[in-house]
């Protein structure tokens, strides 16, 4: 693999970036399980609480000039509704957990370490950001004979499990998009997965 530069931008710094991270979520993200038809408008308004964020994290990997991965973080309280909500209700003070975002990489970049290396920088992320207890993310929940399911469709939860990560299925998240084929936003069910910062 060519040589790879990675970036840690913060907050306001995030700014700069937003349209090739608003490019590489679209892109990644119309890919099963997600089938994601999106858009930039709505892309720079979601990015947009990562920029507000004081204490977010956007960890950028280029290929030259171009963004070939990228993974996110920012604390749970500084996120929407729609994620904290779940958490809150389930007990979890959410001023003391991290939310891990997306974990971005173009096919020709997968299978190189970098999915731990987001890990290792949202977790050290998160440590050092204040006196967070836990770290959570969440995954949307496809049928196992969805239609636009690859033959070769490998799910990530072994490789969450052995991060650490216990999958919650008494904890989720409502959110909507619209699928790549489909002509209108529905729901989705997104488990959320947790483990102690220790």
């Amino acid at each position: 693999m060519t040589q790879l530069s990675t970036t840690r931008c913060s907050g306001r710094d995030i700014e700069a970036h937003v349209d090739e991270l608003a490019a590489l979520r679209i892109r990644v993200f119309r890919d099963f399980p997600y089938l994601y038809d999106g858009d930039l408008d709505y892309e720079r308004e979601y990015l947009a609480t990562y920029v507000n964020s004081p204490r977010s994290l956007a960890f950028l990997v280029h290929n030259g000039d171009r963004l070939v991965g990228a993974t996110t973080a920012l604390p749970l309280s500084d996120e929407e509704a729609a994620f904290r909500a779940p958490l809150a209700e389930a007990g979890f003070d959410v001023d003391r957990v991290f939310y891990f975002g997306e974990s971005l990489l173009l096919a020709d970049y997968r299978g190189h370490g970098l999915g731990h290396r987001f890990f290792d920088e949202r977790e050290a992320w998160a440590r050092q950001a204040g006196d967070f207890s836990h770290a959570c993310f969440c995954a949307v929940q496809r049928p196992e004979d969805h239609p636009l399911r690859p033959a070769d469709y490998q799910p990530l939860d072994t490789f969450w499990q052995r991060r650490g990560f216990a999958r919650r299925d008494d904890i989720s998240a409502v959110y909507r998009w619209q699928d790549i084929d489909q002509a209108q936003e529905t729901d989705k069910r997104l488990t959320f997965w947790i483990r102690a910062l220790d």
